[in-house]
């Protein structure tokens, strides 16, 4: 699989923490500041690292932007700075923008000018904060999508003993079960069928649409 080029616009602690992760799993990445100590503390982690402004179309393409997969503009409190470097980003022909926003209405103005998704990690860490404080059975949630997720999730204590069949998952709680693992630590077995009868100890896989899914669990529904 060919390396990402992905370009990072502002170095707050959200800009920065996300260059850091994506060198750690083998992107190039160019990330601009104007501050010379943002670029300067996050130097050793990228690929490149340039101070600069990010509303100047001149200067993203002297530096290689056009050449991003992606862009991240992760400056979020002026909607004017953020506006720019989305059309900016639009201009050079960079595929995928994602962009921070402070507040609502900064995501709607963002996402009209053509910014692929916008992010609020604000709200957004509080909702996974929350969501781990409400979790009952699952374990873990891999996002496929904006609706669907793979989710893995221990058994209620009333479905040991039964099997798929009985349960009858899909039309109770609207989730395809897709993998067992016998322990949470062994490889996951897809190959079972509706007479498999749940055990102590399962951990199932399944498909579903990841918020209906969360509300019976947070709610205690599955039973």
């Amino acid at each position: 699989m060919a390396v990402k080029t992905i370009g990072v616009l502002g170095l707050g602690v959200f800009g920065s923490s996300i260059a850091k992760e994506l060198n750690d799993f083998d992107c190039e990445v160019i990330a601009i500041d104007k501050d010379i100590d943002n670029i300067e503390r996050i130097e050793p982690y990228v690929t490149q690292a340039v101070q600069g402004n990010i509303t100047d179309l001149d200067f993203l393409q002297s530096v290689g932007m056009e050449n991003c997969d992606v862009a991240v503009v992760a400056t979020g409190t002026s909607l004017e700075a953020s506006v720019l470097a989305v059309m900016n980003c639009k201009k050079l022909g960079i595929p995928i923008i994602i962009a921070k926003a402070k507040n609502k209405s900064f995501m709607e103005v963002l996402l009209e000018i053509g910014a692929t998704k916008v992010i609020r990690p604000e709200k957004e860490a509080g909702t996974r904060v929350a969501k781990s404080v409400l979790r009952r059975h699952i374990t873990d949630i891999v996002d496929l999508d904006e609706d669907y997720a793979v989710i893995e999730f221990v058994p209620p204590v009333p479905w040991i003993g039964k099997t798929l069949d009985e349960l009858d998952l899909r039309k109770r709680y609207e989730i395809n079960i897709i993998g067992i693992r016998r322990t949470s630590q062994k490889r996951m077995d897809v190959s079972f069928g509706p007479d498999y009868r749940i055990e102590e100890g399962t951990v199932l896989v399944g498909i579903a649409e990841s918020e209906i899914f969360e509300r019976y669990d947070y709610l205690n529904k599955l039973k």
